[in-house]
């Protein structure tokens, strides 16, 4: 879609140009930078809206002031129903950053919602508490009667969502390829 906003001619104009809109990047000199581009904008906006969400969601159901990520950790910790070590929650957000992971479990244990389980280096894991089940049950009702119902209300969404997903993490997976492809050849 944005890749037909490439600007094809030297004065900056576009086959379609609107007027009052400008589709020129820096970063993009072709139809498909334009798209990657556009897409990389889009995940930016989403992401902040998704963790905007999540916390207005959270704050709802339970007295807590928690960033997006720190949500994500709680319902992750209650998936299946099984224990997480920190090396399942990292490797599940495909987060590397264990110090704001161990701190934000902090939070969520001082919050009541988590308890740690065992000692040592591997014997470590997290399981939600009895009020960490009622603040993810009352946070998943929440979501189905606002979030889920105005996605169900838009025609043609589902399949949209499951092609998004496929995209996504395809997406993702490139992003970690092209990230150790920097990383090893990094100016000293």
């Amino acid at each position: 879609m944005a890749g037909k906003h490439l600007q094809t001619q030297n004065d900056g104009a576009s086959d379609d140009d609107v007027p009052g809109l400008d589709w020129r990047w820096h970063l993009a000199q072709s139809g498909v930078e334009v798209d990657t581009t556009e897409l990389e904008f889009a995940l930016m906006r989403t992401f902040e809206g998704f963790g905007r969400w999540q916390s207005e969601c959270l704050a709802s159901v339970c007295d807590l002031a928690a960033t997006g990520p720190e949500n994500a950790l709680l319902h992750i910790i209650r998936m299946n129903d099984r224990p997480k070590t920190i090396k399942d929650l990292a490797r599940l957000t495909n987060r590397d950053d264990v110090p704001n992971i161990q701190y934000s479990l902090r939070k969520l244990i001082g919050a009541g919602l988590v308890l740690r389980r065992g000692s040592g280096r591997a014997g470590v894991s997290y399981v939600v508490t009895d009020e960490g089940r009622r603040v993810t049950d009352d946070y998943g009702a929440l979501r189905r009667r606002l979030l889920l119902q105005a996605v169900a209300n838009v025609p043609g969404f589902s399949d949209r969502l499951a092609e998004a997903s496929r995209t996504l993490n395809l997406l993702s997976g490139i992003y970690e390829e092209i990230s150790r492809v920097a990383a090893t050849h990094r100016r000293g």
